[in-house]
Parts: C-alpha cells; sequence; structure tokens
C-alpha cells in the first residue's frame, strides 16, 4: 500500500534500523559514567552529536537533543525568551508556523508577552521586509520555519535572517522538514528538528543554540545536555537519527531531482484530470517530495477514506477532517480553498509505478465523492432573471455551502448578487477562493439578522 506522508513522519530508514539495533547493545548504560560501559554510551553520544552538528552545520557544543521536534521548540522560544527577558517580551512568528511554535505564541500572550503574527502570500511564504518592518526595540526573538509542513513552501531564512542579525534579535528556525534535504541557510540564531521527518526514529529531536545567544534555559535545572535537554537520554534513538540524517543527506540530491520530476508531475496531472481543483504552493520554491491540493464540492474526510481505500494514504488541511471543522491555519493564512484537501508528501525511495497509480485514481475517486453528495454542477451563463439570490445554507458545513452557491449561479445574470448564509467557518475562506477560481467578485460579509451566521457576498462579473 503506498505510503504518501512522508511529511507526517517518514519511514524508518534502513540504516537507522541499523544503528538502533546496534546501539541497543552497546548504547544501554549512562553515559556521564566513567566505568567502561559509561564510557563506551558517551563515546557513541559524542559522534552522534558531531554528526548531527555537521549536517546542521554548527559546533557540537552548540546542539542538544531533546525528547522530540515539539519539545526541541519550545525549549529554544523559552530559552531565547528567557535569555533575553530584560529586552522585552515581543515575539514574531509567522501565520503558516507549525503548530508547537503557535502554541508557544499563545503560551506567551497568555503570560502577558506580545506576539506579531506576520502574513503570506497564495504560496505560503512570508515577506522579509515584512519580518524587517515587525521589529521593535522590546523584540526578544523572531521564529521563521525553513519551509512549510502543508504545502512544501520554502521560506527566505537567510534574508529574514539578516533582517533579524541587523537588528540584534535572534532567529528561530524550525527546519522539521528541511533538514534531510539540506543545511539552512543564513545566520539563524536557533534551530530545531525532528528525527522522525528524515527517517529516524521518532522521540528525538535536535536543538541548536549558536554561541552568542543569549539563552536561559526555562524549568529546573537539569546536569544532562547543557541543562536545556533535561532527563536520561534516549541514546539508541539519538545514536540512529544521527546515522539516518547523515545516511539521507548522502542520497538527497540524486532524490531530490527525482521527486521534484514526480511532485511536478502530480500538480500538472491532477489539474489536467480533476475539474475544479486548485494546486497550492508555490511552484518552483518548495521541498521536492510535496504537493497539495482542494477540491471543489467535495468532503475532504470522506475524499482521504476513499483514497485509504483505494490504497492511498495521504493527508490532508481540510476543515472537514477536523472535529473541531475549523479550517488548516495555514490554508487559511495563504487565502486558497481549503475544502477537499489533500496533501501528497513521497518518501524517498517511492515507485513511480505507485505515483502513476495514484493519478490512475484520484479523478474516479473525486467524482465519486461529488456524487455520494449529489453534486453535478456545472456553472452556466448567467441568463436568469433575477438580480440577486440567497442561499441558506445555515446549519451545513464543508462543502455544502460552495456546493449551493454553485448551484444557483446559473441562475444569477451578470451583475448580480448572491447572499450565501453560512455559520460555518470553512465558508469565511471557501467562498472567496471559490470566486478567485471561478474569476467571480467576493464583496465581503454582511451581519444577519438575530446573528445567526454570516451572509458571504459574491458579485457575478462573468
Amino acid at each position: 500500500m503506498p505510503y504518501f506522508d512522508a511529511a507526517s513522519a517518514a519511514p524508518l530508514h534502513p540504516v537507522a534500523r541499523q544503528a538502533l539495533l546496534a546501539a541497543l547493545d552497546e548504547g544501554w548504560a549512562d553515559p556521564a559514567r566513567l566505568y567502561r560501559e559509561g564510557r563506551r554510551a558517551r563515546l557513541l553520544l559524542d559522534a552522534a552529536r558531531e554528526a548531527a552538528a555537521e549536517a546542521v552545520g554548527c559546533r557540537p557544543d552548540e546542539l542538544v537533543f531533546t525528547s522530540s521536534g515539539t519539545r526541541a521548540v519550545h525549549s529554544g522560544i523559552a530559552g531565547a525568551l528567557g535569555g533575553r527577558r530584560r529586552v522585552g517580551r515581543h515575539l514574531i512568528v509567522s501565520a503558516v508556523e507549525h503548530s508547537s511554535v503557535l502554541h508557544a505564541a499563545e503560551s506567551l500572550e497568555a503570560d502577558g508577552g506580545t506576539v506579531t503574527r506576520v502574513g503570506v502570500d497564495r504560496t505560503g511564504a512570508v515577506d522579509p521586509s515584512a519580518y524587517a518592518a515587525a521589529l521593535r526595540p522590546d523584540t526578544a526573538l523572531a521564529c521563521l520555519q525553513s519551509a512549510n509542513h502543508e504545502v512544501g513552501t520554502e521560506q527566505p531564512v537567510a534574508e529574514v535572517a539578516a533582517a533579524c542579525r541587523a537588528a540584534g534579535v535572534p532567529l528561530l528556525v524550525d527546519a522539521a522538514q528541511s533538514l534531510g534535504w539540506g543545511p539552512v541557510a543564513g545566520e539563524w540564531s536557533l534551530l530545531a528538528a525532528s528525527a522522525h521527518k528524515w527517517g529516524g526514529p521518532s522521540g528525538v529531536g535536535l536543538l541548536a543554540v549558536r554561541k552568542g545567544t543569549r539563552f536561559a534555559p526555562s524549568g529546573p535545572g537539569d546536569e544532562r545536555e547543557s541543562g536545556r535537554a533535561p532527563g536520561f537520554e534516549n541514546l539508541p534513538a539519538i545514536v540512529a537519527a544521527a546515522a539516518s540524517l547523515r545516511a539521507v543527506r548522502a542520497e538527497a540530491s540524486q532524490e531530490a531531482l527525482r521527486l521534484r520530476e514526480l511532485t511536478e508531475r502530480i500538480r500538472g496531472r491532477v489539474a489536467e484530470l480533476v475539474p475544479d481543483v486548485e494546486v497550492v504552493g508555490d511552484p518552483e520554491r518548495r521541498l521536492p517530495g510535496i504537493v497539495t491540493f482542494s477540491c471543489l464540492y467535495v468532503d475532504g474526510e470522506t475524499l482521504l477514506h476513499e483514497l485509504d481505500r483505494a490504497g492511498y494514504s495521504v493527508s490532508s488541511g481540510s476543515s472537514c477532517t477536523s472535529s473541531t471543522l475549523t479550517p488548516s491555519h495555514v490554508l487559511v493564512a495563504m487565502g486558497v480553498l481549503s475544502e477537499g484537501n489533500v496533501r501528497v508528501s513521497l518518501p524517498a525511495g517511492v515507485a513511480e509505478a505507485d505515483v502513476e497509480g495514484f493519478l490512475s485514481v484520484v479523478p474516479g475517486v473525486v467524482e465519486g465523492v461529488r456524487a455520494k453528495l449529489g453534486v453535478s454542477v456545472e456553472v452556466r451563463p448567467g441568463a436568469g432573471k433575477a438580480s440577486s439570490a440567497v442561499v441558506d445554507a445555515l446549519g451545513k458545513r464543508c462543502p455544502i455551502p460552495v456546493i449551493e452557491l454553485a448551484k444557483v449561479w446559473g441562475e444569477v445574470p451578470v451583475g448580480g448578487v448572491v447572499r450565501v448564509l453560512s455559520d460555518d467557518e470553512a465558508a469565511r475562506l471557501d467562498i472567496p477562493a471559490w470566486c478567485e477560481m471561478r474569476g467571480q467578485r467576493y464583496e465581503g460579509e454582511e451581519a444577519v439578522e438575530g446573528g445567526a451566521g454570516v451572509a458571504y457576498v459574491v458579485r457575478r462579473v462573468s
């Protein structure tokens, strides 16, 4: 069964498996002890640290291992904020950061700090000048991912790092998605990553803090990992993580070329084969293995289940796959369609035949899901007599509000207006995205009498 969700967790690399098994025999002792078993364990830990530091592009004494990538992010943000508390408590993040960064930002706000969230364009990229404009005298830290985990867009880290350095503000980079492909460019100050993203074992993260960066570890002190990652090290997993990072880097150049060709094939063919689809993310400046697209008039949860039944494991940022029915914050920030969203993230070594198989089943799966929802929508020239229409989609969830909008569209003449009444949060994103895809004018929101939902106003211009 083809597994196409490597951005969530990459399959364990064969080198990681070998190193893990070997380290279980040799690295079980306490590396802080002086007897022979402890010294042997210490040698393994030091070798793993050196290998990981070389891959990151930092000194070995600047890097510590943590219990996860999330722990690395939280420890890095807390430590950097603590080290610069005399400067202030202002944090800058992008609107598309991983939830671990955004949760840390929310925690800071709850504790009285301030946060600036820098927006992105429709490809998911930040503008470096927006980061420069957000810097203040009380800015303690800025955070920026190296590449987005949902759409694969790479960020201009080097340019943002230069702006931050000029202002004397450290930059923390979440490199979880990109580190397996290469080092992060620019003069960043802190970097966090997670081993299960590059084919290492889960439960291992790393945090690099470059010399000269003021850092005050939070919480009770601990003698291990420079006090930045308390607790007994999971040495076998650390050894496997470092070994697999070195291995995937050795394969990265050749594999990146192959995966780029495959994802480019998906980007082009899905747009050709599936009606009413939007391929999102930067078409050029992106990670090799990630491609994301959204399908109009499709229930995302049903779409993922049907693809799973067809033998393909994919992920989604659609609100229709969430128990809270809240669209992906990444898709919201980009202003793109969220319904029927599919993220394909190809693992290293994926077979070309599996990608071709996926492309052969996607059109039928999408058509089948639309049929189950009773969708047979063709947007016709507006020849109707009514200059306006109201679609009451209150109480109905994604993708029904957009489906109902499309059904009445042919009855509205050019210049006419449709008001879609909806209390589904996803409609705030999907109706403007529908207008963007169809070349129609989205005119905004209006209050609904009684406060039940919102009226989304769409004007027909063609």
